[in-house]
């Protein structure tokens, strides 16, 4: 049995379980991992303008669609388009120390405008909540597509958080310098002229991990929407939190992972990737924290 809650009642569905925060204009969004405090900020939000719901996702059945209804109603707007969010994730955890999970669709003049809904407020949704750009510790990219990295760094090319250690896998960072990609010139080449960037190799211990009860936060690769794609996962006293990126995209994806995004890099090892972060997190019972969806925080069971 399924249940999916949506704005205090419990709807009865053969879809994945979902139970889901939900916020309205730029309120933040707080779940507890153990002791540590995860913040959900709004960069930004509207339709996706590059291509229509079923062209985006070719493969999705009328069934899917049903599905993902229940899952995300706002993600369907009475125009037919599909209307998502742009999130970042604040990981508080002890001795103070702030990490920071993506970065948005930036500014004005950011390598997003030409297709996302800017100018973002990720700095103004930073301060909102008591965190000055210089207090952040720790920057991770799941992935470096224009939506995730708009606040990294100026359109000059000076970071956006001066004191942070910015984490990337390196096999993101070498398919983009193999493709030519205008967005290394933009965020990697200026995080490495500071000493800012770190390559990561694989799986990654960010922060914590010392002790069996202690806190953990691990950078996991998820590779298939992106070649370096990594997921963020939080652990503490027993609960944990996986931030998907890109993983997942859309609602539909909960309802059936084998369904495709037109912009995935490599379709089968994303069902894949897919299907093993949800699998993983129904056994681990832990809640996901989704970049697009407009109700972020899903407990899939």
């Amino acid at each position: 049995m399924i249940t999916t809650a949506l704005a205090g009642t419990s709807v009865l569905t053969t879809t994945p379980a979902v139970a889901a925060g939900h916020r309205s204009g730029g309120v933040a969004i707080t779940r507890s991992v153990g002791a540590i405090q995860v913040i959900c900020l709004l960069d930004a939000s509207g339709p996706f303008t590059l291509s229509s719901p079923a062209t985006a996702f070719p493969n999705a059945t009328e069934a899917d669609w049903s599905a993902a209804r229940l899952i995300d109603p706002e993600a369907f707007g009475p125009d037919g388009r599909w209307h998502l969010s742009f999130q970042c994730f604040v990981v508080a955890g002890p001795g103070s120390r702030i990490t920071l999970v993506d970065t948005g669709v930036g500014p004005a003049g950011s390598p997003a405008s030409s297709w996302a809904p800017v100018p973002g407020r990720l700095p103004q949704a930073l301060a909102e909540i008591g965190v000055d750009v210089r207090d952040v510790d720790l920057v991770v990219q799941t992935h470096l597509h224009s939506d995730h990295i708009g606040w990294a760094v100026h359109p000059s090319g000076e970071p956006v958080f001066p004191r942070a250690r910015y984490v990337v896998q390196r096999a993101e960072i070498a398919a983009l310098e193999a493709a030519g990609s205008a967005l290394v010139p933009y965020v990697v080449d200026p995080l490495r002229r500071t000493g800012q960037l770190t390559e990561a190799d694989g799986r990654t211990r960010l922060a914590g991990g010392h002790g069996r009860s202690g806190h953990r936060i691990t950078a996991v690769p998820t590779p298939g929407h992106t070649a370096g794609h990594q997921s963020v996962v939080v652990d503490d006293q027993g609960a944990r939190m996986v931030m998907t990126g890109d993983v997942l995209v859309h609602a539909v994806q909960l309802a059936n992972p084998a369904v495709t995004y037109q912009y995935e890099g490599d379709p089968e090892l994303a069902h894949a990737t897919r299907r093993t972060l949800l699998n993983d997190a129904r056994r681990r019972h832990a809640v996901l924290a989704a970049a697009h969806l407009n109700r972020p925080f899903v407990n899939v069971c």
